[in-house]
């Protein structure tokens, strides 16, 4: 699988928020969306991992699910993301068929490099800017730390930049070598920004212009 540049990553006040974000997410042109629920039961997240891959499945958007890599297989997700502190890569992969993918939270060099021989299929990199939307924040990058992580890896792994990003942020951080954007919040307030980030993402790229939204 191309990893699409812009990951929508859901955002709500309850599971059911979450999935409905989803859904306006795909009517809007998100090519890639993860669920992300934290803090409920497995059985509780398999309902809502199904009803988000009915959702994806009728607009062909691919569905990453957070975290639990057991449910992702379950539902045919199209793959898994897993932060730093959840399973490990390489066990997540013994589970999963063959093409479902996997993508790593990192946010220094060092955890590049450790995703990397784990062969993962991504890295989302960040945070770029402080969010609120995650717990115990790591140390924010920034355009500078984005740049000197990506001269010092010079990989192929695609890297998705995450983190309070903006609009506005888009074009500074692909100058930088980042592959795309993750976005949480934008989105979420307005669905309307996922043609703006596509616009600009795919701009970026004479190659990707195929990809260019009507």
């Amino acid at each position: 699988m191309i990893i699409p540049k812009l990951h929508y990553i859901s955002q709500g006040n309850t599971p059911k928020e979450h999935v409905e974000n989803i859904q306006k997410a795909c009517t809007s042109g998100a090519e890639l969306v993860q669920l992300r629920l934290k803090n409920i039961s497995e059985k509780k997240l398999l309902k809502f991992a199904n009803e988000a891959r009915e959702i994806t499945a009728h607009f062909q958007t691919r569905l990453i699910i957070n975290d639990h890599y057991k449910i992702a297989k379950e539902v045919k997700a199209d793959g898994v993301h897993l932060g730093k502190t959840d399973s490990c890569p390489t066990i997540a992969r013994t589970h999963l068929y063959t093409w479902q993918v996997i993508g790593g939270t990192a946010n220094t060099l060092q955890d590049c490099e450790i995703l990397i021989s784990k062969e993962i299929d991504y890295i989302g990199l960040g945070p770029f800017r402080f969010t609120t939307t995650k717990d115990n924040l790591s140390p924010v990058l920034g355009i500078s730390g984005y740049a000197s992580i990506v001269e010092a890896l010079k990989t192929k792994t695609p890297i998705i930049g995450i983190g309070g990003i903006t609009t506005e942020d888009v074009i500074d951080i692909l100058k930088t070598g980042i592959s795309g954007i993750a976005v949480s919040g934008e989105i979420t307030h307005n669905f309307n920004t996922i043609k703006t980030f596509n616009q600009l993402l795919n701009a970026s790229s004479a190659e990707e212009q195929r990809y260019t939204f009507k």
